[in-house]
């Protein structure tokens, strides 16, 4: 079979990128490993200028055009890359983003030196549009043999640095990081699987695998925005068949406890998409135990807006903060008693909420809804049991 894009092309690639990027760091991660019980590796992309693997793509196609004027169609990360190649080239860059396109990520756009135009509500759209633009060069985000062979430039220093890879597990959205990848290491390590990772929110690769064609699906609100792609390209998919061994789902709570744990065990901003590789181990421990693994942390451009809840959501999934709800009698001390006993565990209370007027509530009780920082699941068990142990009613929420 003749491909598109050969480990030839990936190496001309990284001649024509090197300069103007960094070649990330591929860290062994001693926490993760004791977690999974895999010997974990992560391939840096969040460290990556602009914060994300999208500079390589850019610079691997803009170094070839050379001069003049270039536009894209982005929601972010594909927009940054761009504009920066750009800035770096003496080339004027057009950013077309639809409406709804976050503010910080509108104008970390327009900090690397691009214009940037507002059009329609979706991505699709803003595609559209900028595709009808005259006198502009097109860089896509990820249809395109060049830049397919900038992203397999990350999977070239991963297998020339790094011997006897078990698996490697990469995002997915519409398959350029993936398609450069898998060629880079099927050609240099055969033996390695190549896995992709989609959210499952956003399963068009997943999906088109398992069809054997592209398959279109439209993707719903996830945290891993950076890989909700409604369709997988022309030019990726029959790379994807060809070298990817597989392709794996992975649920939002999953994607929130991944995010959260490049935190807290490594130190890392990693966004939803470059912790979906993470997530993936998280959700097979059993399959990958014992095997050594490198996760792609493909970047870290998380909308700082909603951090919070990012990392709200990771602690509800990994049940250090819980929710439960507990009937008492309404009477003088009733709170207080209560507050004993989750202070008797050492746990501590974030907020309580203190409902007398719910319809099934009889006459003279009331509810008390908590919510509570734990060390781990058996903590509240013992908070449960000491309650129920002294007549109160306690239901678990969420």
């Amino acid at each position: 079979m003749a491909h598109t894009v050969t480990l030839d092309d990936i190496k001309a690639a990284r001649k024509l990128v090197g300069p103007f990027t960094h070649k990330t760091p591929l860290l062994h991660s001693r926490s993760l490993s004791q977690l999974s019980g895999a010997e974990v590796y992560i391939k840096a992309e969040n460290l990556q200028k602009t914060g994300s693997f999208k500079v390589r793509g850019a610079f691997s196609k803009m170094a070839r055009i050379g001069k003049g004027r270039v536009v894209a169609a982005s929601m972010g990360n594909h927009g940054q890359a761009v504009a920066f190649a750009a800035q770096q080239m003496g080339m004027q860059a057009l950013i077309v983003m639809p409406k709804t396109v976050s503010i910080i990520k509108e104008e970390a756009t327009r900090g690397y030196g691009a214009e940037v135009l507002l059009w329609g509500e979706t991505f699709q759209e803003a595609l559209e549009h900028a595709l009808s633009l005259k006198g502009y060069t097109f860089i896509h985000a990820y249809d395109d043999e060049q830049v397919i062979a900038g992203q397999g430039t990350i999977c070239l220093e991963i297998a020339e640095e790094l011997d006897s890879i078990d698996c490697a597990l990469i995002p997915v959205g519409g398959g350029g990081l993936i398609a450069g990848c898998a060629v880079a290491m099927k050609e240099l390590s055969p033996r390695t699987s190549v896995i992709g990772v989609q959210a499952l929110a956003a399963p068009s690769a997943f999906l088109s695998l398992k069809e054997g064609v592209p398959t279109s699906a439209v993707p719903a609100r996830t945290l891993a925005d950076g890989i909700a792609v409604g369709r997988v390209g022309e030019e990726t998919f029959p790379l994807m068949k060809e070298y990817v061994d597989e392709m794996l789902t992975v649920r939002e709570d999953t994607i929130a406890m991944a995010i959260l744990l490049f935190m807290e065990r490594i130190k890392f901003v990693v966004e939803g998409a470059g912790a979906a590789p993470l997530a993936a181990l998280l959700e097979n421990k059993e399959r990958f135990k014992g095997r050594r693994i490198v996760l792609v942390a493909s970047g870290g451009n998380i909308d700082s807006t909603l951090i919070d809840r990012m990392i709200y959501k990771g602690l509800l999934t990994s049940g250090r903060i819980v929710v439960f709800e507990v009937t008492a009698d309404d009477v003088p001390g009733s709170l207080a008693a209560l507050s004993a006993v989750v202070a008797s565990r050492r746990a501590n209370i974030l907020n309580v909420v203190h409902d007398r007027l719910q319809a099934d509530l009889p006459i003279g009780k009331t509810r008390v809804i908590f919510i509570v920082e734990t060390r781990k699941p058996a903590h509240l068990e013992e908070i449960i049991g000491d309650m129920e142990a002294l007549g109160y009613e306690v239901r678990r929420r969420g």
